[in-house]
């Protein structure tokens, strides 16, 4: 398949930036179950020991952990549903990219900081601060200018590549399930621009 150049991407960009910020979907869920496999799923369950059951996250090392186990906070990959079709076309190549969930929902750092809370199903995700840029096998896949445009000045912001999540409270989920956003002040930490002040006070400035 024929990969598409910085002018294609940049010309559907658009359609991601009118994703959800609150209130979006579950599309698509994938296993790693071997390398370079992948499983779709019609119903996953998420654990808070190994992400998604029959994922292969917990058997796979980390350069970002000094004894070089897997990262905690990398325990699931979340895409944007309308980047991935933009990127690779097709619902039967997302998988490709080798994210466990595609949500249409906004994930830029803006809408989902660190510390958000994603309910789906009957499950709960949480937004680390982890970044999560891609490799050598998003290149071979989808093109070098994919890549440079996913990291680069536009799709960087919208974290076209995506975010990694942990599991905080396991459960069941499905394609088309509700994905429902909480921000970190909800739960007592800073308000985030986007959500504004607290109820009943101006609440702690943001910068």
């Amino acid at each position: 398949m024929q990969h598409l150049t910085t002018s294609q991407l940049e010309a559907g960009v658009d359609d991601v930036r009118r994703a959800p910020s609150d209130a979006g979907r579950l599309e698509l869920i994938v296993r790693r179950p071997a390398l370079d496999e992948r499983e779709v799923l019609d119903t996953g369950e998420l654990d808070l020991s190994v992400g998604l059951v029959g994922d292969t996250w917990n058997r796979r090392s980390s350069r970002r952990t000094e004894d070089g186990s897997p990262h905690p906070d990398m325990q699931l990959n979340i895409m944007n549903a309308r980047a991935a079709a933009l990127i690779a076309g097709g619902r039967d190549r997302w998988p490709l990219a080798g994210d466990q969930l595609y949500v249409d929902i906004d994930l830029r750092d803006e809408n989902l900081p660190a510390g958000t809370r994603l309910a789906i199903g009957s499950a709960v995700i949480e937004v680390t601060d982890q970044p999560h840029t891609g490799c050598a096998k998003f290149v071979e896949r989808f093109g070098a200018e994919a890549m440079r445009f996913v990291n680069g000045r536009q799709g960087r912001p919208l974290r076209l590549r995506g975010l990694n999540a942990r599991v905080v409270v396991p459960g069941r989920v499905r394609p088309g399930d509700p994905v429902t956003v909480t921000r970190p002040w909800r739960r007592g930490c800073s308000p985030t621009t986007r959500d504004g002040p607290p109820p009943g006070g101006d609440g702690p400035s943001v910068v």
